[in-house]
């Protein structure tokens, strides 16, 4: 499983944003500064978060994106699904693969293996909020119990 770039950006995008001290909006291009991102990438994630109800845009000369929540009510799931879809695609699902039949879906061993795969992925990324991965490395190694 491999998220894109779009989810890997989209996640430092609203750290960047959930850090901030102040909660006035953040421009694109102060997030693409920070950041070393294209700007136009980043305003192009920051729309499909807004659409998902993660940000909002405020227009004018103190314009720029905003959180729509506070962190601690944004999970990391919220946003991976905004960016990618879903935490975890079981292909051959008929939900996520209409046009694909396959000949053993219902004696599939296989299949139970990549459901529970998903459902442990999505409770693990419902229970990660923004303000919790926005502390840095240490503390998110700390909420899943991650040694190195």
């Amino acid at each position: 499983m491999r998220y894109t770039t779009k989810t890997e950006y989209g996640v430092v995008c609203l750290a960047h944003m959930a850090r901030r001290s102040t909660n006035g909006a953040v421009t694109v291009k102060e997030i693409a500064e920070k950041e070393s991102f294209s700007p136009d990438y980043v305003e192009k994630i920051l729309h499909t978060l807004r659409s998902a109800n993660i940000v909002r845009s405020h227009q004018g000369k103190q314009g720029g994106f905003s959180l729509a929540r506070h962190p601690s009510e944004i999970t990391l799931k919220e946003v991976i699904e905004a960016l990618e879809g879903a935490t975890f695609d079981v292909f051959c699902e008929p939900e996520v693969r209409e046009n694909i039949v396959c000949t053993h879906y219902g004696m599939c061993g296989i299949r139970p293996v990549w459901d529970r795969t998903k459902e442990v992925l999505d409770h693990l990324y419902g229970g990660i909020t923004l303000e919790m991965m926005a502390g840095g490395e240490r503390e998110s190694r700390g909420l899943i119990a991650v040694e190195r």
